[in-house]
């Protein structure tokens, strides 16, 4: 397992292609290592790639998902920062709009309190009212983002720098991903162009692909660790328990590494829309995230407290990918893949 390289979840067969994306993934694996730590630095980067990778469903999947997680390998800053520039890309792809330029998030969570409401006026939508994880909100050129008009949920072009929209300071005080400050942004009369009727961008297929999409970040986060376990056991003779880690470690990242290729075959050849779609993204996250708990856990075990006391990468990934596993509901999400078996029934076993 190298150090730092790119991480491949399979892609074309011929050896044209493949030599190409590999090309591609090691200069993008380059740019990551040195916009590392630096939100800045990782909008740059994400403005410049973004149109060139593919979006989900045009037959270039894994070669997205292998980006994703071989940027997150090596920086989740720089992982947290690209991954909503390229997912807005694709739902604007699918809406059949053409981005403008510049950086794009996607504001899609719902949040304590008031929800954010939109009111048609004339050719567009004003927003009022704030909106809750907000990635970068202070930093991006636009975003896509949810509100309520009514009864139902829709989803609008915004762009950020005008007046009406204002990052809220001082509410991020998480100690991973500390460069991508996540507060809420208030609306105040913002325009906003709608992206789909309402209720589409929860109905669309490329709301499950996004999802798996994510999966492939933390997927790369927990490879960025595991290489760590290979690094600390190339330095000295490493006793059975370390190898013991060591080897269940690679074994649950061939099982995540292994569905998620298999999920990016499957939303290709078109077999993942509809519920089977939305099952496949239940499923995916969940062996990737417990797959990266685990790595979490056994490095832990496996290393001890010096990588995390005296390593700054190790433990700025470690405090990243903790956090960023949290956008996987565990429970709640286990809960909703059973309601999917009761419902449609099982597939595949």
């Amino acid at each position: 397992m190298p150090d730092r390289g790119p991480v491949l979840l399979g892609g074309h067969s011929d050896d044209k292609h493949r030599d190409d994306e590999q090309d591609e993934l090691a200069d993008l694996v380059d740019r990551a290592v040195e916009a590392s730590g630096d939100a800045a630095a990782a909008l740059d980067l994400a403005g410049s790639v973004g149109m060139q990778l593919p979006v989900p469903g045009s037959g270039g999947t894994a070669h997205l998902w292998s980006a994703l997680a071989s940027v997150a390998a090596v920086d989740l800053t720089v992982a947290r920062t690209l991954e909503p520039h390229l997912d807005a890309l694709a739902i604007l792809d699918q809406a059949g709009r053409t981005p403008e330029p510049g950086t794009w998030g996607v504001f899609a969570a719902e949040g304590p309190g008031e929800p954010l409401r939109a009111e048609p006026r004339g050719d567009h939508h004003v927003l009022d009212g704030r909106k809750h994880w907000c990635s970068l909100g202070g930093s991006l050129d636009r975003a896509l983002v949810s509100a309520w008009v009514g009864d139902e949920r829709q989803l609008f072009a915004v762009d950020l720098t005008q007046p009406g929209a204002t990052a809220v300071a001082g509410t991020w005080v998480a100690r991973g991903l500390t460069a991508v400050d996540s507060g809420p942004i208030d609306f105040a009369d913002a325009t906003a162009y709608a992206v789909g009727e309402p209720g589409w961008y929860l109905e669309r297929p490329g709301f499950a692909w996004g999802g798996i999409g994510v999966a492939a970040v933390w997927f790369g986060g927990a490879v960025g660790v595991a290489r760590r376990m290979v690094r600390a056991a190339g330095t000295r003779l490493p006793d059975q328990v370390a190898l013991m880690h060591l080897g269940a470690a690679d074994a649950a990242l061939h099982a995540a590494g292994s569905v998620l290729a298999r999920a990016a075959h499957d939303v290709d050849a078109g077999r993942l829309t509809g519920a089977d779609g939305w099952r496949a993204a239940l499923r995916v996250r969940e062996v990737v995230a417990l797959a990266a708990e685990d790595v979490l856990s056994r490095a832990a075990h496996g290393l001890g407290p010096g990588p995390l006391a005296t390593d700054e990468d190790h433990a700025r990934r470690v405090a990243d990918l903790q956090l960023y596993l949290r956008q996987w509901h565990a429970e709640r999400d286990q809960a909703a893949l059973g309601e999917q078996l009761l419902q449609h029934g099982a597939r595949g076993w």
